[in-house]
């Protein structure tokens, strides 16, 4: 596996802390689908889950457009993957789903969350509430952390599981 990520300081200041942790979780899951061919990149996990590589890929362009450009600054911008018929269309509809498409996003999406959060101070409220309740920035960096850590968790087994590399 190729790795590129560049580890977090050990001393920075918050945002410099927070924006370095989840760039490096962002590079990661990166780093756990490096080298693999689509059709390995779609392999599911364990029968019944629909967990794959590619469908973690989806869900996180999807779950960076939700708190970036959603709830935090507000936009009016369609799901990326998730359909009405199903919620998890992001982990359910990689069988014919493209690689590049699917990282393309993901990356597009990523640089617009960089975009929006550089502009906007750790205290600042988002202009959507999530479950009724409003949401500050930094809740968000530090949410963004925590789902990219739980699911390149899931990639590690993933990857393990498919071709044997293992690797933080």
């Amino acid at each position: 596996m190729t790795d590129n990520r560049v580890s977090p300081a050990f001393i920075a200041d918050e945002r410099a802390m927070l924006d370095s942790w989840l760039d490096w979780h962002r590079e990661t899951l990166a780093v756990k689908c490096a080298g693999l061919s689509e059709e390995r990149l779609r392999e599911r996990s364990v029968p019944p889950s629909s967990l794959s590589l590619l469908g973690l890929v989806r869900h996180m362009a999807h779950v960076e457009r939700v708190w970036f450009r959603r709830v935090l600054n507000g936009e009016d911008v369609p799901f990326v993957y998730r359909r009405d018929d199903d919620y998890d269309a992001d982990f359910n509809d990689v069988d014919t789903a493209s690689a590049e498409e699917a990282f393309a996003t993901w990356r597009a999406e990523v640089d617009v969350a960089r975009e929006i959060s550089a502009q906007t101070p750790l205290d600042a409220i988002g202009k959507q509430q999530r479950h009724g309740q409003d949401v500050s920035h930094r809740w968000i960096l530090v949410h963004m952390i925590e789902e990219y850590a739980r699911h390149n968790g899931h990639a590690d087994l993933l990857r393990e599981r498919l071709d044997g590399a293992v690797g933080e």
